[in-house]
């Protein structure tokens, strides 16, 4: 695309609550801080439509021309059971009930959430930092709040003091609660509420009973990071004290990206982000996703089919698809009908990409249709311009879908490709599969299963091969070598068998 006439991108600031010209601090450099997972568990379907959300904001960002330097934090400390500061850690509770040590569970599932951003083609963040991996930083922004008279310590433990930050600073400003409305809706009865001067305050440090597994030494005993800490401290320390882009989940909106605004201003007087973005929740056939419902399905689930609610399995790509089909900030209903209409759709565009590969310009740039040309560049400035109105995905596979009609006429010759001039031919032949692969980040999952075919291919002509060389039969194992060179692939012969190769 050239950049010089890129279309003003514009999103929709969670914070002012309206859309923003988007205007980097530092163009064209771009810092984007998305809220990681905390892996104590498998990844599941909300956590995967937000990364492929951002991971459609990184791309597009990044088609634009600028230099993007995407943060994604692991979670894997600090975050308690339930709303409270007190309970037990998901982390050192999954760690007891499969009998391993704490970083066993964070090694096995970040794995697994890797493995999964990898299967729905999500392009891994500049930087992923962990909570544990940051620590002292930690225990420096808790001794910055304290030094500036936003915490106070009671017992080991250290908390934010809510109500005095809010006399300076709007507390609430971001979900748009008032502080007297969460102060009444507050029960003071809640566990662990005697050690606080105010039932809203939240721990920053939290101390360690015995029995907690994940601890460290601080100014103040041993404990471990309250979880709202480590993304205001790692978010800050990779992209500066204010930042571009912060995203995540609509449910993280409050408490949890309310407090890291809270103690970022406390600690550095600086309001951390310019444009906070939150992916909104899924639902399955107009109900709330939800295990106690058994109406949620992990990935590997809906790849499988192997759930009483799914008819079939379906494919990352037709997953990623239908995700993308909805606004990132809209709310999106699994249904068996709505994922196979997406089955169909992706399909169509992957024909449509084959298509237009394939189609070549024999016309007279002298004389062309004028009312064609214009059709096809206005429907491809559309997709782009939907793609820069707050990434508008679904208007922008609209028009991919008119353009795929256009394209299906000249394949099947209803329409003459020579009626476009060479450049709008030329254009089309460079926007339409951009938009697909490299914004949308769809993969052609065709040639994915025709390199598997390949290599089962490749796999028995080997043992035919194998078994006319141990029956010393050198015409026909000469003979297969000679013509799979003919088809540029190699054979090499060695001690542990044959392999092969493209030459």
């Amino acid at each position: 695309m050239d950049t010089n006439n890129k279309p003003q991108l514009t999103i929709y600031n969670s914070h002012s609550r309206k859309k923003e010209a988007f205007k980097p601090l530092n163009s064209p450099y771009v810092g984007m801080y998305v809220c990681g997972p905390t892996v104590y568990s498998d990844v599941h379907l909300g956590n995967v439509r937000t990364f492929i959300a951002f991971d459609v904001v990184y791309r597009y960002l990044q088609y634009l021309g600028y230099k993007v330097r995407y943060v994604r934090n692991i979670t894997d400390v600090g975050h308690l059971v339930g709303d409270i500061d007190e309970g037990e850690d998901k982390i050192a509770k999954r760690a007891r009930l499969e009998n391993l040590e704490p970083m066993e569970i964070v090694q096995k599932y970040t794995n697994g959430f890797h493995d999964v951003m990898r299967i729905y083609n999500a392009i891994s963040p500049s930087i992923e930092p962990q909570a544990t991996g940051h620590i002292v930083e930690q225990i420096e922004m808790v001794q910055r709040i304290l030094d500036n008279g936003y915490g106070y310590e009671v017992n080991g433990s250290v908390y934010f003091d809510v109500v005095k930050y809010n006399e300076e600073y709007p507390y609430g400003e971001l979900s748009g609660r008032k502080i007297e409305d969460l102060l009444s809706g507050t029960r003071e009865e809640l566990e662990g509420q005697q050690e606080k001067k105010n039932p809203l305050d939240f721990a920053i440090w939290k101390k360690a009973d015995k029995g907690h597994i994940m601890r460290w030494n601080s100014p103040w005993g041993v404990g471990f990071p309250g979880w709202h800490l480590e993304c205001s401290v790692m978010s800050t320390k990779y992209l500066g004290e204010t930042f571009d882009i912060h995203g995540g989940g609509m449910d993280l909106r409050f408490p949890h990206h309310e407090c890291e605004i809270a103690q970022s201003v406390a600690a550095d007087g600086k309001a951390p982000v310019q444009y906070w973005m939150h992916t909104n929740m899924l639902t399955v056939n107009g109900t709330k996703m939800s295990k106690s419902l058994n109406n949620s399905f992990l990935p590997h689930e809906l790849i499988s089919g192997d759930h009483p609610l799914l008819e079939q399995g379906y494919s990352p790509m037709t997953t990623r698809f239908f995700m993308l089909q909805s606004h990132y900030a809209s709310t999106l209903d699994f249904s068996n009908e709505a994922l196979q209409a997406a089955e169909k759709g992706y399909q169509r565009l992957m024909n449509a990409c084959k298509a237009l590969d394939k189609m070549h310009y024999d016309g007279d740039d002298n004389n062309y249709n004028q009312e064609e040309t214009d059709a096809i560049n206005q429907l491809v400035d559309q997709a782009f311009e939907h793609l820069s109105d707050d990434f508008s995905t679904p208007q922008a596979i609209a028009r991919l879908f008119d353009l795929s009609k256009k394209i299906n006429s000249y394949n099947e010759k209803k329409l003459d490709i020579n009626n476009l001039n060479s450049n709008t031919l030329n254009k089309l032949k460079e926007a339409f599969p951009a938009i697909v692969f490299d914004i949308l980040g769809l993969q052609d999952e065709s040639a994915s299963d025709n390199a598997e075919a390949m290599d089962g291919l490749m796999d028995l002509i080997l043992d035919i091969r194998k078994e006319a060389r141990d029956k010393k039969d050198w015409d026909t194992s000469d003979k297969i070598r000679n013509v799979l060179n003919t088809l540029n692939i190699v054979v090499k012969d060695g001690k542990e068998g044959s392999s092969w190769g493209m030459g």
